[in-house]
């Protein structure tokens, strides 16, 4: 039994460690790149158990994500091998303080996930069901699994954590506003930045979107998350500004999913809001030191030496 299940797309990403245009590249590192499997592992290495359900393409790359992924700690047991369908890619390309992506995913294995993949008795034995708002923008199978799993979920009594995990490029020419709305507004937990829950609902600060959440919302707890400037973690009693960690950014790519796991994971251990925002805020932070976008990513040990104080910690 898993305390958490998720489900989603998970890439092989190549990225070269050179700062100039890929026309250029002459050597690129292979990884994987995925916003469920990210949060997944984050989840793992604090020391709790997640199951990530996904497809990936009868092909070396699927081998090589199942593979890294499950090395992790994280259960792979459901993720599905489509003969009939490759493996997603992504390319990386750095520059000086910035990092472009270009996505190969149209007709990928995980974009033929469907509500059958989803099995009722699994997401039933979590405590917590994680859903980005990626998921349901990849294919009409995709969102109908999105659809199941929040009525299963909710049938069963297992609480959700939403992110909107908004990506401009997946809109293409629709409007998924009115569609992510109402993902946020149905969660059980809500991690979102500030930009947004701008696009989504208008609102201007992390304390108006925090008020809408509780006022419109099912939400008992929820982030709102505003980069580099630090985040506002709240219940509907309560609510706690959490300062950004010091750290020296490389790369901020899956930061985010990391936030959102050590947040989470805080939920789970039942520790006190302030503690559940530092934690996210500490991972958010240690992810962004590394060009990976899980290699950074912290352990136990150094959470344990976060709430002791020790600044050592910080590379």
């Amino acid at each position: 039994m898993s305390e958490i299940f998720t489900f989603g797309e998970t890439m092989v990403s190549f990225a070269s460690p050179d700062l100039f245009p890929l026309r250029y590249a002459k050597d690129f590192r292979m990884s994987f790149a995925g916003s469920e499997s990210n949060f997944s592992i984050g989840a793992a290495k604090l020391g709790h158990s997640a199951k990530w359900v996904s497809r990936v393409g009868d092909d070396e790359f699927g081998a090589f994500i199942r593979n890294a992924v499950r090395g992790e700690g994280v259960d792979v047991s459901g993720v599905i091998t489509d003969e009939s369908a490759p493996t997603g890619c992504m390319f990386k390309q750095r520059s000086v303080g910035e990092t472009k992506v270009f996505y190969y995913r149209k007709g990928s294995a995980a974009s033929f996930l469907s509500p059958e993949d989803m099995e009722d008795s699994e997401i039933g034995k979590a405590k917590f069901v994680y859903v980005t708002g990626i998921t349901p923008l990849l294919s009409e199978s995709c969102r109908a699994s999105v659809d199941h799993v929040f009525i299963s979920a909710h049938r069963q009594g297992v609480k959700i954590c939403f992110d909107p995990n908004i990506r401009m490029r997946l809109w293409k020419d629709g409007d998924y506003t009115k569609l992510l709305q109402d993902y946020v507004l149905r969660a059980d937990v809500v991690v979102a930045g500030l930009d947004e829950m701008r696009l989504l609902f208008g609102d201007s600060t992390e304390k108006e979107a925090m008020d809408h959440l509780f006022s419109r919302g099912n939400a008992s707890y929820a982030a709102i998350k505003d980069g580099a400037k630090g985040a506002l973690a709240g219940t509907p009693g309560e609510q706690v500004f959490i300062a950004p960690c010091p750290c020296k950014c490389i790369e901020p790519i899956g930061a985010g999913d990391a936030f959102n796991a050590g947040f989470l994971c805080g939920i789970l251990e039942e520790r006190s809001l302030e503690e559940c925002g530092r934690m996210g805020a500490f991972c958010g932070a240690s992810v962004t030191q590394t060009p990976g976008d899980i290699e950074g990513f912290p352990d136990r040990k150094e959470l344990a030496a976060l709430f002791a104080g020790n600044q050592d910690i910080y590379r």
